[in-house]
């Protein structure tokens, strides 16, 4: 009934854009009856039917996923950045329209617009494309904590997340993350979820990569909400084979600090999800604990167990202004650092993308964060 009822709200969603949509861009911009209008209309008929093929088409096999990905996830952006510059357009149409009566003139102001939005909107999207498929830029995070020893000082964790191996992105994808962290030469580093948007199956070959990761204390890994959608047990299985130490609701002692790892929330809905008592409690309270959580929601039970550190994913950054309001909504921070209580959180922008191949305003990073004695 939940599927069910999602569906019926996404499809009419989508459905209402779309006609928001061909209102302005076809209907106000040609005359009645002519060819241009008939175009405009099965095109975008055509457009409003690509959208939640292309979103239901995740139960295909990856290889026909992937002939749908391109052109319905750039309609996807394309078309939210339409909408928001044509609703933002809709004071200044409607002044125009209360001064000028004449048919033509008024046909003009909304040709204009509806060219002015198609180029901003095209060229942003075309720019977020490229930022979105160059390389993660690299961070730099210096975090002080206070019970670190002072042998310790300059302890380096790669952190990183949201990688999202799919229908896109692949084993070239994977293989340029992990050229990028091994040449840091890092003490550990931190996969925080969301790594993949397939099985196994699908996706084994572009993960393979990550068997070549180089750490000097390991690499280690907790589930994001993407692993409990492409079958949770299988990937966790499959990291294990690949050398990465899968943190599930339990910690570690690495060097005299603890790294625990908590399931993220979403495991709950699958039976799995994050056990804080079993990752944290009992612990040795003169070491510095930092926890990988998939979910920067999470430090708020992180900070009411004392945590140091909570290193987390998952917002993208936002992944495309002005997004990114709706992702603050939801989440605590967007990204980069802040402080709850005694605890510190730090939040990667994620090395890859979920959905559109476009990132705007928020560039892919693997964030090297530099942990200091006070």
């Amino acid at each position: 009934m939940l599927v069910a009822a999602f569906l019926v709200v996404a499809v009419s969603l989508t459905g209402g854009i779309h006609w928001y949509l061909w209102r302005r861009l076809v209907r106000d911009t040609t005359r009645r009856g002519g060819p241009w209008r008939r175009l405009g209309t099965v095109a975008f008929v055509g457009l409003g039917v690509l959208v939640p093929v292309t979103v239901l088409s995740r139960g295909l096999p990856l290889r026909e996923q992937r002939w749908l990905a391109w052109p319905g996830y750039l309609w996807l952006a394309l078309m939210f950045y339409l909408l928001v510059l044509l609703l933002v357009l809709e004071v200044p149409r409607f002044a125009a329209r209360r001064v000028v009566a004449d048919g033509s003139r008024r046909l003009l102001i909304a040709r204009s617009a509806a060219i002015g939005a198609g180029l901003v909107a095209a060229g942003t999207v075309g720019a977020g494309v490229r930022t979105a498929l160059a390389p993660p830029r690299l961070r730099r995070a210096p975090i002080t904590l206070a019970r670190l020893p002072r042998r310790l000082d300059g302890f380096r964790i790669a952190l990183v997340a949201d990688i999202h191996l799919g229908p896109i992105l692949g084993r070239g994808h994977t293989e340029r993350i992990v050229s990028i962290i091994n040449g840091l030469g890092v003490d550990l580093l931190a996969v925080v979820g969301d790594l993949v948007d397939g099985t196994v199956a699908e996706l084994g070959a572009a993960a393979e990569p990550l068997r070549g990761l180089r750490a000097r204390h390991g690499a280690f890994f907790v589930t994001g909400n993407h692993e409990y959608f492409s079958g949770f047990r299988p990937w966790i299985d499959e990291l294990r084979t690949l050398g990465l130490t899968v943190l599930r609701n339990e910690r570690v002692e690495v060097s005299g600090i603890d790294v625990a790892g908590v399931n993220d929330v979403t495991g709950g809905f699958y039976g799995d999800g994050p056990d804080y008592g079993r990752a944290l409690d009992g612990r040795d309270a003169s070491r510095p604990v930092v926890l990988l959580a998939h979910q920067p929601v999470q430090v708020h039970e992180a900070a009411r167990r004392g945590v140091d550190l909570q290193l987390s994913g998952h917002t993208h950054g936002g992944q495309m202004y002005p997004f990114s309001y709706v992702v603050r909504m939801q989440q605590p921070v967007l990204a980069g650092y802040a402080r709850f209580g005694g605890t510190q959180l730090f939040v990667t922008r994620g090395a890859g993308f979920w959905g559109p191949p476009v990132r705007v305003g928020a560039p892919p990073d693997i964030t090297l964060v530099e942990l200091r004695a006070p």
